[in-house]
């Protein structure tokens, strides 16, 4: 998150407080859109205010988040022990704000602190061999012991062996709500990552994991680190993903490698094709990613378009205007910028406009397609 989409404001009320998470929770308001919001606007209390009217340029009725619902959401995070952190707040990670779409609210549980050390992401297949599982266990406690918080997902497999091992030092970043144990397996592994490390959710608490969750899990788990290891992966898999979002990201990319025989290894062997570094041991991590400067060793990225803009630069471009150059294939934000002719702030908030009215839907790399 940069100053431009993110400007510094007075401390949090809570008044403001409450109204931010009203702002965030609607379907069809994102990290993007709130980010700009705030901006346009400086306050969420007033954004909420504004939305009804500017829904209207996407053509549809917005409708804010009911009150009790938030009030609910509230209590809930109180009940679970958990605590709110917004994009804006001392505490709020660094390399987790300098990622595009940073998500704007997190709960959590645990000692927070660790966030601001020197972090490593860890991932791999959920159904990984005996081999690879203590060799995760080993890089966790290797890491954990040369000063590094080892951040994973607490899925089966390489992330809960990873978390093992860091124990106490580790981050469980989750795609459920900050009270629901998934997978269940691993309930006891994630209370006690709560208790002794760190738990973090995105998802108001009481929501169940689903598909959609996880990229957004992965996203949060890429940023939080100056680096993501790869252990053992399929060429398919959520543990590339993560990878991708850290390479997107400007962080260094690791893969173990292993044999072009075991079928679960072809995904660490494609990511060292592609630029990751080779790593064979935790002290090799260690080489890399200590006194990381923001320029990784690794080539395996793919960087999309990101636009600055002031809050005054918010200009106009009719949403629907930018609504015909759109179809359900996702295309660049930068090329509707040079179709239409106008500037990539008077784009974004026509962009924000159709998000708003639930006809916008965006995608990795700087992308936007209409709803399907």
């Amino acid at each position: 998150m940069n100053d431009a989409t993110h400007p510094r404001v007075a401390p949090l009320t809570q008044d403001e407080a409450f109204a931010r998470i009203r702002l965030l929770r609607p379907p069809n308001i994102g990290p993007v859109s709130y980010a700009m919001l705030l901006a346009r606007y400086g306050t969420a209390a007033q954004a909420l205010e504004a939305l009804p009217e500017l829904g209207k340029g996407g053509k549809r009725q917005y409708r804010a988040a009911a009150l009790d619902k938030v009030e609910r959401e509230v209590e809930g995070v109180r009940k679970a022990g958990a605590k709110y952190l917004f994009h804006d707040q001392p505490d709020y990670p660094r390399l987790l704000g300098e990622i595009d779409g940073a998500p704007p609210i997190v709960t959590y549980r645990g000692d927070f602190s660790l966030a601001q050390k020197p972090c490593v992401a860890m991932v791999g297949a959920r159904n990984a061999s005996a081999a690879a599982v203590k060799l995760a266990r080993d890089f966790g406690q290797g890491l954990a012991e040369a000063g590094f918080t080892v951040v994973s997902g607490l899925a089966r497999g390489i992330d809960g062996a990873a978390h093992e091992g860091a124990m106490p030092r580790t981050i469980g970043v989750i795609a459920s709500g900050i009270d629901i144990a998934y997978p269940p397996q691993h309930t006891e592994l994630q209370e006690r990552i709560a208790s002794e490390g760190l738990l973090i959710a995105e998802q108001p608490p009481g929501t169940e994991p689903r598909g959609s969750h996880f990229p957004s899990r992965n996203r949060i788990i890429a940023g939080l680190a100056s680096g993501t290891l790869v252990v053992e992966a399929a060429v398919k898999s959520g543990s590339l993903i993560t990878a991708r979002l850290a390479g997107e990201a400007g962080r260094e990319v690791m893969a173990i490698p292993g044999s072009p025989l075991e079928a679960r290894s072809h995904g660490c062997n494609h990511l060292i094709r592609e630029g990751a570094v080779l790593v064979q041991s935790p002290e090799d991590v260690v080489e890399l990613l200590t006194g990381f400067d923001g320029r990784p060793r690794s080539t395996f990225r793919e960087k999309g378009a990101i636009f600055d803009f002031l809050p005054e630069e918010l200009g106009d471009a009719e949403p629907a205007e930018i609504g015909d150059l759109l179809t359900t294939a996702p295309v660049a934000v930068d090329e509707l910028v040079r179709q239409s002719g106008d500037s990539p702030a008077a784009v974004q908030l026509a962009l924000l406009e159709l998000e708003i009215a639930g006809r916008l839907q965006r995608h990795a790399g700087g992308r936007v397609s209409l709803n399907a």
